[in-house]
């Protein structure tokens, strides 16, 4: 196949997560369920916060940020996958895959920094309680969520331009159900020295940075508890951050899954649905978590739904 440039390629084939046309209608199903309940589910905790002034705290502003994200990272893939499978069609033009591409770096990093950011918050709360409405003021709260969103803009911005430097064969086909940077990077018939550089900076800066916030805050988060002599005390400081705690250790135990999925197997579709642990399986499971173990999200849904302030 002779090498083309990227602009002058008019479109890519998603082959999805299985090409046996027996199991399509089943899978169909499947995802237009899982995506409902995520849409639905992170719109409950979105509202519900914002209509309960119980809940106006900083934890709770971060929440709605994450759930938004949610909703916003599994748009970016499943209806379009809903549509090919429907349509019976694998085609996605050139623009739509640079643009999911995008959105999908974008909401799956900011994902992983208000993870971050949640996870310092839990910190403060816990081992300086009585500061904590001192140091989580709205101006710095505003200012972590700003920060989070415009630098997951400037890393989605700067995979996108590289992207678009990529040059293509043609009959090109992506073994995934949404256009992914890495499959793009595979496909592609250019020098990827370049662009490989800058996937692996961003994956360790971007990745690894937030993580090892996440692990210290935690580090201190489990000493203070131990320090607490009452095992009531232990189990209301545990509590207070058992959720987050929980989709922590969901989101980052399902990337590592994906990662070590595809350093066992050669199968790029197997690792395609591997990665609808973290792409859209994570984000469904949240609102649970935080609404079946959080006693003030509970409360918050069945005032909203009984309709009581």
């Amino acid at each position: 196949m002779e090498p083309g440039n990227g602009t002058h390629i008019s479109k890519f084939l998603l082959l999805g997560i299985s090409e046996d046309p027996t199991l399509q209608p089943f899978l169909f199903g499947l995802f237009l369920f899982m995506y409902l309940v995520t849409v639905l589910g992170n719109l409950f905790i979105i509202v519900a916060t914002i209509s309960d002034s119980h809940l106006h705290t900083p934890m709770y502003f971060f929440l709605i940020n994450l759930s938004f994200a949610d909703i916003c990272f599994t748009t970016t893939s499943v209806p379009k996958m809903l549509v090919n499978i429907q349509t019976q069609s694998k085609v996605i033009t050139y623009n739509g895959c640079i643009i999911q591409i995008y959105f999908f770096i974008f909401f799956g990093v900011l994902d992983n920094f208000l993870l971050a950011v949640m996870a310092y918050d839990r910190y403060v709360a816990i081992c300086h309680p009585l500061h904590y409405m001192v140091i989580m003021n709205r101006r710095l709260c505003g200012l972590l969520v700003l920060a989070c969103w415009a630098l997951t803009a400037l890393n989605s911005l700067i995979d996108i331009l590289m992207a678009l430097r990529l040059s293509f064969c043609t009959d090109l086909e992506i073994p995934h159900f949404v256009c992914e940077l890495n499959q793009l990077v595979l496909l592609a018939c250019s020098d990827t020295f370049s662009i490989n550089m800058v996937m692996y900076f961003g994956a360790v800066l971007l990745g690894g940075g937030p993580l090892v916030g996440v692990l210290y805050s935690y580090s201190k988060i489990v000493s203070s508890i131990r320090a607490i002599s009452l095992a009531q005390g232990k189990y209301k400081a545990f509590s207070t951050c058992a959720s987050h705690l929980s989709v922590v250790s969901l989101f980052y135990s399902t990337l590592l899954g994906v990662y070590l999925s595809s350093s066992i197997t050669q199968n790029s579709q197997s690792t395609a649905r591997a990665s609808v642990m973290y792409s859209v399986v994570t984000p469904m499971l949240n609102p649970f978590i935080y609404s079946l173990r959080n006693k003030d999200i509970m409360g918050a849904l069945r005032r909203l739904f009984r309709g009581k302030p």
